[in-house]
């Protein structure tokens, strides 16, 4: 059953020139550690990055839950390397979240579905 959709569409120079700006400060706040260590692994940093950014939000539409934050979201990838989203800190219990991510040069975008776990 279907709980929740939710899209969005980031630009990959606004989320570069939020680092630039801010560093480790808008890294710490919206991506766990296993997001930035994952990042780290991987050849278009700003691409992946804002696919994890516009799959955050993307949840959070979904969800509809205005006490959710940054750090209750985390987006990895299996083993196969597609992404998957784990809900921290007690969020989202008896849910499952369904993450699909793209990116281009110039826009990162995604799409979440939310299902009740059976």
């Amino acid at each position: 059953m279907i709980l929740g959709t939710g899209v969005d569409i980031t630009e990959v120079n606004r989320i570069k020139k939020a680092i630039e700006k801010w560093g480790d400060a808008f890294l710490s706040r919206v991506f766990t550690a296993g997001e930035l260590i994952n990042a780290k692994t991987r050849g278009s940093l700003y691409q992946h990055l804002a696919g994890r950014f516009a799959a955050k939000e993307a949840i959070f539409k979904a969800l509809g839950d205005a006490n959710l934050n940054w750090k209750d979201v985390e987006i990895l990838n299996d083993l196969e390397g597609k992404p998957s989203c784990r809900l921290l800190n007690s969020k989202g219990k008896g849910m499952e979240v369904i993450v699909s991510i793209s990116h281009v040069k110039n826009y990162a975008v995604a799409n979440a579905i939310v299902t009740k776990k059976n």
